[in-house]
């Protein structure tokens, strides 16, 4: 990734993709102080880019500090570099991170700094689509509790058990991992939240210190225009023996059918294929770089600015 022709936002100009570069005692490097988005572009726009943005904003305040940009700036700053890389499709990665000013645990003293890098790549990115679904199994670490860590934000010190679970999950020929919370109920998948069909209605995991997803949010909406029940509920393991249906969404896997847990095996029935269409149309609607169902990040970070 480091070596591509293109531009990169950082720190409030574009530069060239070559010379976007930290030092190697770069706070967030030793320490995790770094928080991030993952976004889409659909036909030249970024989808929920408000909505990302405010994320963005709020993540930072949960690690203690302040980015110097305003979610407005940071919208700007992300439309200017999709611009400048001539992209109608693909992947955004905005992070932040605290710099190489001081080197110890703590991180007063050093400086903020915001990157904003796109690239062109087609189709699902972290998970690819099977005739059948992916097949997931199931993680060794849980989601931390909220007296450990601060899972409301989108943090890179946070992604280290998702990639230890991803690596031993493709290791073994499955495709993912599903992780418990702490309390041992269904909380998400390495990089994706999860539902599931049961009895007619659509049931996901209560957001209990695991990421809200915008596209979980995106898939609530959906499914609630066409009058479908919706519980977000602590949902026990065992409770995929009495699903239907099972399938991840996030922004890089948009919504992906799940064919087997383990041993449970599953068909990719109406509702999965009913929402699959449904986003499809969502992400490429005029209006698409709104908060739509995710305004409550704006509102988290109003709230904290006051």
């Amino acid at each position: 990734m480091a070596d591509r022709d293109g531009s990169i936002w950082c720190d409030g100009a574009l530069i060239s993709w070559r010379e976007a570069k930290t030092h190697v005692l770069t706070h967030a490097l030793h320490y995790g102080s770094a928080v991030l988005e993952g976004e889409r572009v659909y036909e030249g726009r970024v989808f929920r880019l408000a909505a990302h943005s405010a994320r963005l904003i709020n993540s930072a305040r949960l690690l203690d500090y302040e980015l110097p940009w305003t979610r407005e700036e940071i919208d700007a700053a992300t439309r200017a570099v999709v611009k400048a890389n001539d992209l109608t499709s693909g992947y955004v990665r905005p992070i932040a991170w605290r710099g190489s000013e001081v080197m110890g645990v703590s991180a007063i003293g050093t400086t903020v700094h915001l990157a904003i890098a796109p690239w062109a790549q087609e189709g699902r990115l972290s998970v690819q689509v099977k005739p059948g679904g992916i097949r997931v199994t199931m993680a060794k670490y849980r989601r931390p509790a909220p007296e450990v860590a601060p899972g409301e934000a989108k943090a890179a010190g946070l992604y280290i058990i998702c990639g230890i679970e991803k690596d031993r999950a493709l290791k073994a020929g499955f495709d993912d991992a599903l992780m418990l919370d702490w309390k041992g109920r269904l909380a998400e998948s390495t990089g994706a939240n999860i539902f599931l069909a049961i009895g007619g209605k659509l049931v996901t995991p209560k957001v209990e210190n695991f990421l809200d997803g915008i596209t979980r949010r995106a898939v609530i909406g959906m499914a609630e225009r066409r009058g479908w029940t919706v519980e977000e509920r602590a949902v026990a393991p065992q409770e995929l023996d009495d699903a239907s249906e099972v399938f991840l969404c996030g922004t890089a896997a948009e919504i992906v059918p799940v064919g087997a847990v383990d041993a449970r095996h599953y068909q990719i029935g109406p509702m999965t294929r009913t929402l699959m269409a449904d986003y499809a149309e969502l992400v490429r609607q005029p209006d698409c770089e709104g908060f739509g169902e995710s305004g409550h990040f704006a509102q988290l970070a109003r709230a904290k600015a006051a």
